[in-house]
């Protein structure tokens, strides 16, 4: 494993093209493009403000870079760096900013979710989509870039729009049976939306792309409900996770519940590998003790750490949430199949700390990783089954089935992992702190063997 020199980065706008050849970085109110393989930098483009949100169009050769206070976006090409296209939204204000899915289009969200502006680069032909629903996610396209649907609120009453994205016509429109609908969700392979109502009311409902209703689904009534919804990749199986402390797995054929998933505070009886990280300081001596070496800010005093297999039974670290306080911290929050759909990585927010990774096969629990820290960020490899996780320190960690590593970033001051993001490839990870980022190079041929 190796690991790059370290860039400057703002807001954690740091974004690989879509075909892997290009790292975008935005640094205050300049977007940097950088070659992935030498990281050089090729091209370096001036906005009129800081960057708020930066993303790559689909065939990577174009990039939008949003700045929400000035209502304004601007795009780059990468072929031709002198072309450039700024779309200003003027006083009714800019909420969010997307490609669609052919990138020769933008989606603008105005302030208070008034309408959506979709501008078109090739024609520059505007239309616009009335009543938009605030929520969680209230807007999905389908994988193919075929279909988009959007979550619209009128007359007090929450429904489905379904579009095609070729040239924005209408193909159904109906009424979803939430009261307050908070996301929705197409299947990877584009037969199924999942709508979800708000965490008041335990609702999953499934329709077909003609807007029949397949399948509803609630696990239980009079307590907070859904707290997050995933499809696995294969399109097979629904993952819910919810304020009860558990994840029910929803097939494809009868959409009924195949199992569920709990997060105990005591694990014992299973066959699931605990794994634990321990902290340990290195011993110092007085030569490293100079003048020198601590000014430099060298990782002398960084805490080395690895893990040990705990034996059974296992007591998890639990925080008890407020409840006097909205948004409790309990429940799951974060749902992540591995790229094959063989495992399932969760989160439970009462226990900060814990990542739980399930066996899909199996349908059982297969690792548990107790961190020293709350993790704040997993993510599978997009080829191969393996998860990676930071929890704000300086280091990364790795869950493949062949166990689990912590390995410290060997960067000067001290570089805290925020967040990361895997290379489409699967071979490096993009480590991004406060506001810096460096790349970490797997060695595929070790991992493989």
């Amino acid at each position: 494993m190796n690991f790059s020199e370290v860039f400057k980065q703002s807001n954690q706008l740091c974004k690989v093209s879509p075909d892997g050849k290009y790292l975008a970085t935005c640094v205050q109110y300049r977007l940097v493009v950088r070659d992935v393989s030498t990281l050089q930098i090729l091209q370096l483009y001036t906005c009129l403000d800081q960057i708020s949100h930066m993303d790559w169009a689909s065939d990577s050769l174009f990039i939008l870079c949003a700045m929400y206070k000035r209502g304004l976006v601007q795009v780059w090409s990468l072929e031709q760096p002198d072309w450039h296209c700024k779309i200003d939204e003027g006083s009714i204000g800019l909420l969010s900013s997307r490609w669609s899915p052919d990138g020769r289009h933008v989606l603008n969200t105005t302030e208070f979710h008034l309408r959506i502006t979709v501008w078109s680069l090739c024609t520059k032909a505007v239309s616009y989509i009335k009543y938009p629903k605030a929520c969680q996610k209230g807007i999905d396209f389908s994988r193919d870039g075929c279909y988009m649907a959007l979550a619209e609120r009128r007359d007090c009453k929450d429904y489905v729009s379904v579009f095609v994205c070729d040239d924005w016509h209408l193909l159904r429109h109906f009424e979803t049976e939430t009261q307050d609908l908070a996301g929705l969700e197409w299947s990877p392979n584009g037969c199924v939306l999942a709508v979800w109502d708000s965490c008041l009311e335990y609702k999953v409902l499934l329709y077909s792309l003609d807007g029949r209703l397949l399948s509803t689904y609630s696990a239980y009534e009079w307590s907070l409900g859904i707290k997050s919804v995933t499809w696995c990749p294969s399109s097979q199986f629904l993952a819910i996770g919810s304020y009860d402390e558990k994840v029910r797995i929803l097939n494809h054929i009868t959409w009924k519940k195949v199992t569920q998933f709990e997060h105990p505070a005591t694990i014992n009886n299973t066959k699931a590998v605990v794994y634990k990280e321990v902290e340990r300081r290195p011993a110092v001596g007085s030569d490293d003790l100079s003048l020198h070496n601590i000014t430099i800010g060298t990782t002398l005093f960084n805490t080395q750490s690895k893990y040990e297999i705990c034996p059974l039974p296992v007591q998890l670290p639990v925080v008890k949430p407020d409840p006097d306080r909205a948004n409790p911290k309990i429940g799951v929050s974060t749902l992540a199949f591995s790229s094959d759909s063989r495992y399932l990585a969760t989160k439970n927010d009462n226990m900060a700390s814990v990542v739980w990774v399930w066996d899909m096969q199996k349908m059982s629990l297969e690792a548990v990783l107790e961190q020293t820290s709350a993790v704040r960020c997993f993510q599978w490899d997009p080829q191969r089954p393996r998860l990676a996780l930071c929890t704000g320190n300086t280091k990364l960690y790795l869950w493949s089935p062949a166990g689990c590593v912590s390995v410290q970033v060997p960067t000067e001051g001290g570089f805290q992992v925020q967040s990361l993001n895997w290379h489409c490839s699967g071979d490096s990870l993009i480590l991004l702190g406060k506001e810096q980022l460096c790349l970490c190079y797997m060695d595929t041929d070790q991992e493989d063997k």
